[in-house]
């Protein structure tokens, strides 16, 4: 990756997700669909913010998800997460989405964001998270 891209924290430690894009992951150009990005973003964050909550937890926000390049069908999709707050029921994660290039080692940022969920306890209501 460029200098530019690198963010100090993406590092195999934060690793949460790996997944190749397949052709049935595109639209009608051939690139791989922004939400199908997003959707493993939202899936990684998920299960960091689970893993620290101890129980279910739900996305309420996704603060500024830019796209600054397309992915293609057998590019690696490698999503890196790490905790930037906790509070009393929720917790904010980063995400950042990282494109391996089909047949090199070339890596590229695609997106970034913040993820906001929020601890849910059994009865459906916020739950205090472990501290």
């Amino acid at each position: 990756m460029e200098d530019s891209e690198k963010s100090f924290w993406v590092h195999d430690d934060n690793l949460t997700i790996r997944v190749i894009a397949m052709r049935s992951d595109t639209n009608a150009a051939g690139d791989v669909f922004g939400g199908w990005v997003a959707s493993h973003m939202d899936l990684a964050a998920s299960t960091t913010a689970e893993d620290r909550a101890g129980c279910k937890c739900a996305t309420v926000a996704i603060d500024g998800l830019v796209f600054h390049r397309p992915m293609a069908v057998g590019d690696e999709l490698n999503v890196y997460t790490r905790i930037l707050k906790v509070g009393r029921t929720s917790m904010t994660i980063e995400v950042e989405a990282i494109r391996r290039i089909r047949r090199t080692s070339i890596r590229q940022k695609v997106t970034h964001g913040k993820f906001t969920f929020v601890a849910v306890g059994e009865d459906g209501k916020p739950c205090q998270v472990d501290r």
